[in-house]
């Protein structure tokens, strides 16, 4: 009986595990990596080596090197840290740096980390959705949307242009088939004022495109019949940088900031109320961001900004234009979400491994 036992839970060992190479690209589907800040250094940042299986994966909004020793004594394979803990590029790996230490503890314990950051803060389902929660009831739309990673067809330029004779046409052609990165090129007669000619039309990149002006600029009767389009990628539906939330009731001020302290499980945040506002005054616009949102919030009418925090001269623009600021401290907004993430991807990944939160994870500031 002991036996069976212990062979029935190491036939359940095997099952509750993926291999690193299988993990991440399940990870990258969750969230793709194309909607990261151009910046921003995501994806997997240490990895063992091959073949490397993961049990355990610890979720974590920052990591540190009490974070580090948590999840070496709690034998997690991978660790996702929401913050990239490898951002400027290392030139050494020694102990030297607590940077340099956690990669050295990573792979001396077989540790992989990987990072999702701004990812996460595009996705509908991600960090800015989950912050928006502590509104109350309200519909929100990305401040800044993301657009597709890549165009609706080859090239990033349109370039179209009629002849209205055959002389020469033939020999444009196939110079502009010689230039690399045109794609789609196609002719097709058309009758223009009475006139039969020839609609030219192709694809290109930005770096072809001025080889193919200069080409069609050698003939100046084709050059000015020529029309030069920016194909646009499509935006993505409720995806982006921040989000603008619409209240489905109006708030006090007071009411809004209650809210928040008690869905970031705040005891305090910090306020900048306003001119010509009171604590009094309806809130029926909040403009927020996760972490830090100067960038991201500047402009944007609201009547409320809601972010980890600002610089002081972005707190005084915005208060001077009517708009309350609230500042929660910069993880303090991005934290919370981490038990919504191990739901998520719990389902995600077909509760394959086994998926835990940080208990030395925190901010580094508190009040004294």
């Amino acid at each position: 009986m002991l036996l069976h036992r212990i062979r029935a839970a190491g036939r359940l060992s095997s099952r509750s595990l993926m291999n690193l190479r299988e993990l991440v690209p399940a990870l990258n589907d969750f969230a793709s990596l194309s909607l990261a800040e151009s910046w921003d250094n995501v994806g997997l940042l240490v990895e063992p080596s091959p073949p490397h299986a993961v049990r355990t994966l610890l979720l974590t909004n920052d990591l540190t090197e009490q974070v580090m020793e948590e999840a070496v004594q709690k034998n997690a394979d991978l660790v996702l840290s929401y913050h990239p803990p490898i951002f400027a590029p290392l030139k050494r790996v020694t102990w030297r740096t607590w940077k340099e230490r956690l990669v050295v503890r990573a792979l001396e314990h077989r540790i992989g980390i990987y990072s999702p950051h701004t990812a996460y803060d595009a996705v509908p389902h991600g960090v800015n959705n989950w912050l928006s929660k502590g509104l109350g009831a309200c519909t929100s739309v990305p401040l800044h949307p993301s657009t597709a990673p890549s165009h609706p067809t080859e090239g990033t330029h349109r370039v179209e242009f009629c002849a209205d004779t055959a002389e020469n046409l033939e020999t444009v052609l196939s110079k502009i088939s010689d230039i690399p990165e045109t794609f789609c090129l196609t002719t097709l007669p058309v009758r223009v004022d009475g006139e039969e000619q020839t609609r030219v039309s192709l694809n290109c990149s930005q770096k072809a495109l001025l080889e193919v002006v200069a080409l069609l600029s050698q003939n100046s009767l084709l050059y000015r019949k020529t029309d030069l389009l920016l194909l646009q990628k499509p935006l993505l539906p409720h995806t982006g940088m921040g989000r603008l939330c619409t209240l489905s009731e109006p708030a006090s001020l007071s009411d809004i900031i209650e809210r928040i302290k008690s869905h970031l499980k705040l005891p305090h945040v910090r306020l900048a109320v306003g001119t010509g506002k009171t604590l009094d005054s309806p809130v029926k616009k909040a403009a927020l961001c996760a972490g830090s949102g100067s960038s991201v919030l500047k402009g944007m009418e609201a009547d409320l900004y809601l972010t980890g925090e600002m610089s002081h001269h972005d707190i005084l623009d915005a208060v001077a234009n009517g708009i309350s600021v609230i500042l929660c401290e910069h993880s303090n907004t991005e934290r919370g979400f981490l038990s919504e993430l191990r739901d998520m991807l719990t389902i995600h990944l077909q509760n394959k491994i086994n998926i835990i939160l940080s208990e030395k994870d925190r901010d580094p500031l508190q009040v004294v």
